[in-house]
Formats: structure tokens, C-alpha cells, sequence
């Protein structure tokens, strides 16, 4: 496991601190050998224990009506209705993508439908936000191109449709690409299972691949420091390697375990491995673990016990079964051609020092075997270090935050236009959207709209609203602020198909987290999405922190990815859409005195390299009221009824502008506005705008009366081009050419 030459005491090639290391001896009471030191090192790494981010985390709500199972499982749960609960999770493969983009991001998707179908949920959707450097340069397009087939090969042939998912392209991510995936699954509520182990005598079955020697360590190599050229090859062999195919038996043959009852918990092997799923099922259920090396199927001749219980391989999971069910589990998986294998049993806990019960994982060579490693199962998963690390705002924030993005201006607002416009068609045209024959709005609208419906389930009328929603840019200005903002697109992107949140799950990522500066904007994110989700009711259900994203010292910007969920009462008909329809009226619908500003507007920053300024104002009511108003008129819609609206699009990312260019290309009609549109105007971001398009003008008047907002006129929709004041006229074919080119390969 050591180099036996090294000067490096092996605890510091693990990761593990002088301090950590005290701590695992006292822990302990006594000097741990390097098989202990080996599991520690991975699950007290950042990506397994959240040690820097834990103490932050504590202030989010995580409660609420709906929901079911929140933080620290493997997914959260929200109660649907009708029977029926829906399991959601979105985790990152940044660093195993930056250095093997296929694999990193194929393994990104098969390990969250694993943490899916291990609640009991069968996995009906795939979303996918992905961040990178500018395509102009080769690795960019090389690490693009790799993990867009990466995402569309695993998920394609295990048959689950990727929905949606964002595309963000900036230099700050040149060294080191975020790979972001949001899995959602629905389950017949009885059949929520969680993965605790219990049961003295209770056996721990492996299910599913081989262990190889693939991923090992990758959670603490990989997710615990940044890149640099010179140590890309050497991380090469910690990233993990895919089989759909394996994934696609291991769903059924789990979800046949769950349906027939023959399972007390169940955990898949993700980061950390065998490890991992072994002590956090005793820890949760208070109990030991007796696991057998030797029993363990291996892909590889010659691995020693370190390598086989922090091993990464993919498409394996714990099940925790009665002996009494054993035989009919191994008939049931031999059945799916899924391999099951008892690697352990489940223990009476010890008596500690102070006369407490502990359960302790012990680590055998054979089931009665020599102990290689006796640990406390609870000090591995639940008992790592907690670090409250330093934390300073930049020193240049002020400065920055005083800038003016508007005193650049713009020579040629038309120009401008066509450089923001970008079709995500390129790309989601690899994926497949439509197994299941569930969605109703798939990828490049505002948000995905799905039926609520799906093998096993009870019936439902019900449709399910998704998106993923970030913006760095913002949060790079301010993130706390920002991160409130982002919560608010997220809101007004569901309401675009007619559904109201119900749960928000987050992936944080951020750069090194023993820079003072990353901490703060980590610290500062974390209360912007708590500020707003209280305001907005909408409970953090679960997430995911990833940390270390830096390349040569630079760290990205602070990067929160958001995924909201939402639930519309009757899905009958499909909403209107973006497209727009000839002679009808396109309004604004908008709170009033809605702010906009060019500070970490697209158009400042990717135009003009401006990364200052201020981010407009968030009026939480106004915002709500506004969202739920068009969520109810576009909800009437998908129920049945007498549509108000023809077309509804959110103006976020590149203003006004860009949101009527998006809506005027999706149906190839245009429209042409005399109104007096300043910089600001066209291309400013702020929250709380809809642009709306009607057939009829006084029932759309009619339906804001009682309603504290404000609808201002823009046009009639028709023609070839988008002219909006100064702006234009531009031909549809030349905004269409240029968004087409902007992604194309």
C-alpha cells in the first residue's frame, strides 16, 4: 500500500493529517495498523464526511409536509399523493471527469440511479448540469464531447431518459469541468426502504460486478485536492469504469428484493465502496459488522484487504437479509444474472468504555477468521473531524461590487444578441429523452414536465415539474445573494409548466476549502438558499458538497447547482410552450419595480469580460405570488381547460433580449417592438419577469385583477426577424445559425 522508501509517513499519503491521525489513536486507543488507517483515510476524506461543510449545512430547513426521508440517507423523499412518493439526489463527478471524461461522468450517472433504486424508487429521470472552459480550446471540446457520450451511453442503455439540465461554458472551469447529475425516481410509498442493517445474525449479501481495483480511493485522491498537468496521469487509474448493462439487472433484481419484502436495508457502493456501505448500515442501525475479505468476488488476482474494501467499482450494492430469506434472494438474483454473494453478517454491538453499546465493524480473513481491522462502525461514518475553517470575504469585493457593467455600452446591440443565443438541441439530441413514453416537456425549456406514472405505481393524475438551475456568475458577485436569486429562477422555471415546488436538493461546488475566501462564499451560498427556501417553504432534502475544484492554484467560482422539484395537480394536455404564434400579444407579466442589472448579467460577463457590479433585488411575496399566479394559468391549461396563455418563457440568462430571441426561434416567428428599450432593459437579469404570449389580451388583464403585478405590452408576435427597439431587426435564420454553431462540434 506504501511506497517502503518513503520519507512520508503512510497516514500523509493517505490524506489523513498529523491531527487526523491522533484523533483515529484515540479513537481507537491504540496505534491503528494500515488497513484501519486505509478505511479511515477514505471515509473521513472531504467527499465522504463533508468535514469542512457539515457545520454550515446544520442551517438549512430540511422539514416539511411532504416530506418523507430528508439529509443523510441516500436520497431524499417527498410524499407525491396518491400512494406514491418520489425519491430525489443530485451528486458531482467533477474530478474523475477532468481526468477520464467517458467514464467519470458514465460512473456520475450509474452511481446516483444507485442511490435512487436503493430507497426503493425506480429511476424515471436523468438531469445533467455540466460546466466548462471555452470550446474553442481542444481539451474543452475533448472533455465536452467525452462526457456529453459519457452521460448519453450509460443512461441510454440502462433506460433511463435524461430530461434536461443546464450547459455553462466559462474560463474558470478551463482546468477543472463540473460534471453535475440529478437523478429523480417514484415508488409505491410502502415500498421506501432505508439502509440501516439490524438484526443480530442478519446476513450482508453483495449484489452485482466484481471488485476490482478501478476507483480505489478515488473519492479521497480525486475529491480531496486540485489538478495540476503534472499529476493528471497519475490520477488516471483512481477513476471507476461502467457497465449499464450490470445496472440495468441490478435495478430489477433490487426492486424484485424490495417488492417481495426480502430485505431489512440496503446501501449501493459508491465512494469509499465496501467500506463505506458496511459502516454506515451498522452505524445507522447501532449494531456490528463481521465482514469476510476472502469472500469478496474479485476482477483482480493479488488484491490485498485495503484495496477490496475502499475499492470504487462500480454497479455493487449491500443488502442486509434474514438467513431465513437468503435462499429465495439468491434465487431472485440468479434469476436477473445478478451475482449475490454473503460478505458479512450483522453483530451483537460491544460494550464500550463507559459501559455504552458500540457496534464495530471488524474486517476478517474468513468468517471466523484473523481480525486485519476492528474499528467502531459510528467513528467511521458519523465521527469524523469537524472543521470550522477560517473565513474572509475578498479583499477586491467592494471594489468589484462598485463597478458599472453599463459604462462599457455596446456598439452593436445586434451583434450582442447573437453571440448569447445558444441551442442546447446539439447536445440533447444524444440523449434519449422519451423511454418510459413519461415526458411531456423535455430538454431546452424552462423546466421538464413529466407524468406521474410509471410501472408498480398506483394511478395518478399528477405531473412532476424538474430543473436544475445555477448561476456562478451571480454568485461569483455575491453569493449569498445570488444563490437566493438562483432559488428563485428555479421556482419561476417550474411554474413555466404549471408546477409549484415542493423540494429542493443542492450540489455545492466550490474551490479549496483551506482558502479563507472559498470557505466564505461557501458559508455565504449556504444562507442565501436557507433565506430563500424558508421564504419560499420549499425544504433541502438532500445534497452534496463538492470542494477541491481548482486547477494550479485557482479555484472555480462558487458554483451552486439547484434542483427543484414541483408538483402540478392534472396533467391532461402538454403546457403552452416557448413558441410563439402569429398575430397573438406578447406581455411582460412582472412584480412591480422588478430590478434588473448588467452585474453578472451573460452580457457583461461573456461579451465584455465584466465580472463586477450588483445583482438586482429579490422581493420574496411579490416573487411568490407572481410564480404561483403563472403556474395556476398555465396549470389550468395542462388540467384541460380554456388556456389564457399560448406561450410562457422566464426571463433569466441574457434578459429580455435573449428570452424573446429563445421563444421567437423555437416556433420560427419573430416580433417587432417599438418600445423604448435601453442597455439595461434588453439584456439586464434580475427575477420576478415572465415573458407571455395571448390570443386574448383582456382574459390574460383579467386574470392579474386582485394581483399586486404589473403586465406591460412588448408586441404582436409575426415576421421573420426579433426587433425590440434599438435592437434589430435580426432574422430568425441568422439567431438559428449562430445558436446551432455556438455548441456544434
Amino acid at each position: 500500500m506504501a511506497d517502503e522508501q518513503s520519507t512520508v509517513p503512510l497516514h500523509r499519503q493517505l490524506g489523513l493529517t498529523d491531527a487526523e491521525y491522533d484523533e483515529v489513536a484515540q479513537v481507537l486507543g491504540r496505534t491503528p495498523n494500515d488497513l484501519e488507517l486505509a478505511l479511515y483515510s477514505v471515509m473521513w476524506s472531504e467527499h465522504c464526511s463533508y468535514k469542512s461543510s457539515r457545520i454550515h449545512l446544520r442551517r438549512l430547513p430540511t422539514t416539511g409536509d411532504r416530506v418523507l426521508v430528508g439529509p443523510g440517507e441516500n436520497a431524499g423523499v417527498i410524499d407525491a399523493g396518491d400512494g406514491i412518493a418520489l425519491a430525489i439526489r443530485i451528486e458531482s463527478h467533477n474530478h474523475p471527469s477532468a481526468i477520464e471524461p467517458y467514464q467519470g461522468a458514465a460512473t456520475g450517472v450509474g452511481g446516483i440511479l444507485r442511490d435512487i433504486f436503493t430507497m426503493g424508487a425506480r429511476p424515471i429521470a436523468v438531469m445533467d448540469p455540466l460546466f466548462f472552459g471555452p470550446l474553442s480550446e481542444p481539451r474543452q471540446r475533448w472533455l465536452f464531447d467525452g462526457v456529453v457520450a459519457g452521460i448519453s451511453g450509460y443512461g441510454n442503455s440502462v433506460g433511463v431518459p435524461t430530461v434536461g439540465g443546464e450547459l455553462t461554458f466559462d474560463p474558470c472551469y478551463a482546468g477543472n469541468p463540473l460534471v453535475n447529475v440529478l437523478c429523480l425516481g417514484a415508488l409505491p410509498t410502502e415500498r421506501l426502504v432505508l439502509g440501516i442493517a439490524s438484526g443480530t445474525g442478519n446476513l450482508a449479501v453483495l449484489l452485482g460486478s466484481t471488485t476490482g481495483r478501478d476507483g480505489i480511493g478515488g473519492v479521497s485522491v480525486l475529491a480531496s485536492a486540485g489538478f495540476s498537468e503534472e499529476t493528471e496521469d497519475t490520477k488516471r487509474p483512481s477513476v471507476q469504469v461502467g457497465d449499464p448493462y450490470e445496472e440495468k439487472r441490478l435495478i430489477e433484481a433490487c426492486l424484485a428484493l424490495l417488492d417481495e419484502g426480502l430485505v431489512v436495508g440496503i446501501q449501493d457502493l459508491g465512494g469509499a465502496g465496501l467500506v463505506c456501505a458496511t459502516s454506515e448500515t451498522a452505524a445507522r442501525g447501532r449494531v456490528g459488522m463481521d465482514v469476510d475479505v476472502t469472500a469478496v468476488p474479485l476482477r483482480e488476482a493479488g488484491m490485498e484487504p485495503w484495496e477490496i474494501m475502499t475499492s470504487e467499482s462500480q454497479e455493487r450494492m449491500l443488502a442486509i437479509v434474514t438467513p431465513a430469506n437468503l435462499e429465495r434472494v439468491l434465487e431472485l438474483c440468479g434469476r436477473w444474472e445478478v451475482r449475490a454473494t454473503v460478505v458479512g453478517k450483522v453483530t451483537e454491538p460491544d460494550l464500550g468504555a463507559n459501559g455504552e453499546p458500540v457496534g464495530v465493524l471488524r474486517i476478517r480473513d474468513g468468517f471466523d477468521g484473523e481480525v486485519l481491522a476492528e474499528v467502531p462502525a459510528a467513528s467511521l461514518a458519523d465521527d469524523a473531524p469537524l472543521y470550522d475553517r477560517p473565513l474572509s470575504a475578498p479583499v477586491d469585493l467592494e471594489a468589484r461590487r462598485s463597478e458599472d457593467p453599463a459604462a462599457v455600452g455596446s456598439d452593436d446591440l445586434s451583434a450582442d444578441l447573437v453571440a448569447l443565443v445558444r441551442d442546447p438541441a446539439v447536445v440533447y439530441r444524444r440523449y434519449d429523452h422519451q423511454l418510459f413514453l413519461n415526458t411531456v416537456v423535455g430538454p431546452g425549456a424552462d423546466a421538464a414536465l413529466l407524468r406521474l406514472a410509471g410501472p408498480g405505481l398506483p394511478p395518478s393524475e399528477r405531473g412532476i415539474g424538474l430543473s436544475t438551475d445555477s448561476n456562478p456568475r451571480w454568485c461569483s458577485i455575491d453569493p449569498r445573494h445570488g444563490t437566493a436569486l438562483t432559488v428563485a429562477e428555479g421556482i419561476a422555471n417550474l411554474a413555466c409548466v404549471g408546477a409549484s415546488p415542493v423540494a429542493v436538493v443542492n450540489c455545492l461546488n466550490f474551490g479549496n476549502p483551506e482558502h479563507p475566501e472559498v470557505m466564505w462564499q461557501l458559508s455565504e451560498a449556504v444562507d442565501g438558499l436557507a433565506e430563500a427556501c424558508r421564504a419560499f417553504s420549499t425544504p433541502v432534502i438532500g445534497g452534496n458538497v463538492s470542494l477541491y475544484n481548482e486547477s494550479s492554484g485557482r479555484d472555480i467560482d462558487p458554483t451552486p447547482v439547484l434542483g427543484l422539484l414541483g408538483l402540478t395537480e392534472r396533467l391532461q394536455t402538454p403546457p403552452p410552450g416557448l413558441g410563439l404564434t402569429e398575430g397573438h400579444h406578447v406581455f411582460v407579466v412582472a412584480v412591480p419595480g422588478a430590478e434588473r442589472s448588467l452585474g453578472g448579467s451573460r452580457w457583461a460577463r461573456e461579451r465584455h469580460g465584466s465580472t463586477g457590479g450588483t445583482l438586482a433585488h429579490l422581493n420574496y411575496a411579490g416573487h411568490l405570488e407572481l410564480c404561483a399566479l403563472v403556474a395556476s394559468l398555465v396549470a389550468t391549461a395542462t388540467a384541460g381547460g380554456a388556456p389564457v396563455l399560448s406561450a410562457v418563457h422566464d426571463v433569466s440568462g441574457g434578459g429580455l433580449a435573449v428570452a424573446v430571441a429563445e421563444m421567437a426561434m423555437a416556433a420560427g416567428v419573430g416580433l417587432t417592438s417599438d418600445a423604448a428599450f435601453d442597455l439595461e432593459a434588453l439584456f439586464g437579469e434580475g427575477p420576478s419577469r415572465f415573458v407571455v404570449a395571448t390570443a386574448d389580451p383582456a382574459a390574460l388583464g383579467a386574470a392579474l385583477e386582485g394581483h399586486d403585478l404589473v403586465l406591460e405590452p412588448i408586441g404582436i408576435a409575426g415576421g421573420s426577424s426579433v426587433q425590440l427597439g434599438p435592437l434589430g431587426p435580426v432574422e430568425l435564420s441568422t439567431l438559428a445559425d449562430a445558436a446551432t454553431a455556438a455548441l456544434a462540434g
